[in-house]
């Protein structure tokens, strides 16, 4: 495929239809519009005249008359198989075009609910336990890795949280917010420095609060809590850090993937279902913790 329309193939090239090389260097993309049908087909060129394209990048439509995709009349020139250039001001940027194909590419956020024993919770719920397996329920969510790919995890919460929960992970889904794993915490028999030294987010957990004060359960124990990237969100207890891996992330003015930070994709996702965030905590700011309570 040529770079530019050939005199072979289109004819003399007219006024807008100049070599890209001569009349602009940007690295661009080049698209070629084929019987109301657009192929990117290299990334050097100058960007090219299609509408469909150009309202992506909310520029007008473009100036040649070319019709949107779809039109249902043509004349013969422009139903003909060729390459319009357009002017500075329709240029469709190349990051818009790598998003859209991105977009295009990324299978979509999914979830499903479903019910669970005390069979399948064997080491997170015992009996005394605040509430019994039958108020709980296991959410598999899509979610996206450190490793840039989609993947499937699962948690633990109660009934009445289960539609925050799948409205806060569609968020993050969409915005590509990096999660390392997404495990019950069974999966680390219920040991919660295990599944925090793992990187692990992780919700339903029976047990009582790290905290000072008297002895009382952790929202965890009743499923309306979540911890997320506990390595790049460390728990701060005092003089000390939980996991200890957390300690390369307690600076948080320099912001990495997967922190959550006031602001961020991760605290605003939160924020948007009501649920509070332990970062801001005084003293003791727990980065990972969000909870529907607030404790």
């Amino acid at each position: 495929m040529p770079r530019w329309p050939t005199q072979a193939v289109h004819g003399p090239a007219t006024g807008s239809q100049q070599r890209p090389a001569f009349r602009q260097r940007r690295s661009v993309a080049w698209v070629e519009v084929r019987r109301a049908e657009a192929t990117v087909t290299s990334w050097r060129a100058d960007p090219v005249e299609v509408s469909w394209f150009a309202r992506l990048a909310g520029h007008a439509a473009s100036r040649s008359g070319f019709a949107a995709a779809g039109a249902t009349e043509q004349t013969p020139t422009q139903a003909m198989s060729a390459i319009h250039l357009i002017g500075p001001a329709d240029y469709v940027p190349m990051r818009v075009l790598a998003l859209v194909v991105l977009a295009l590419q990324a299978p979509p956020f999914s979830h499903s609910v479903s019910r669970v024993t005390a069979s399948q919770l064997p080491y997170s719920w015992h009996a005394g336990c605040p509430v019994a397996p039958a108020q709980l329920r296991r959410v598999r969510l899509a979610y996206w890795g450190f490793d840039r790919k989609p993947h499937v995890g699962a948690v633990v919460v109660n009934a009445d949280a289960v539609g925050d929960v799948v409205r806060v992970f569609a968020r993050l889904y969409a915005a590509r917010f990096p999660i390392r794993r997404m495990r019950p915490i069974d999966a680390y028999r219920a040991s919660d420095e295990r599944s925090l030294e793992a990187d692990n987010t992780a919700a339903f957990n029976c047990r009582y609060a790290v905290a000072p004060g008297p002895k009382r359960w952790s929202v965890h124990a009743f499923g309306r809590a979540i911890d997320v990237n506990p390595v790049e969100n460390p728990y701060l207890e005092g003089g000390r850090v939980h996991p200890r891996s957390g300690r390369a992330y307690l600076n948080r003015a320099r912001v990495r993937p997967g922190m959550a930070v006031s602001g961020g994709s991760l605290v605003r996702a939160f924020g948007a279902v009501g649920w509070a965030w332990g970062g801001r905590w005084t003293g003791s700011p727990d980065y990972q913790h969000f909870s529907s309570t607030g404790g």
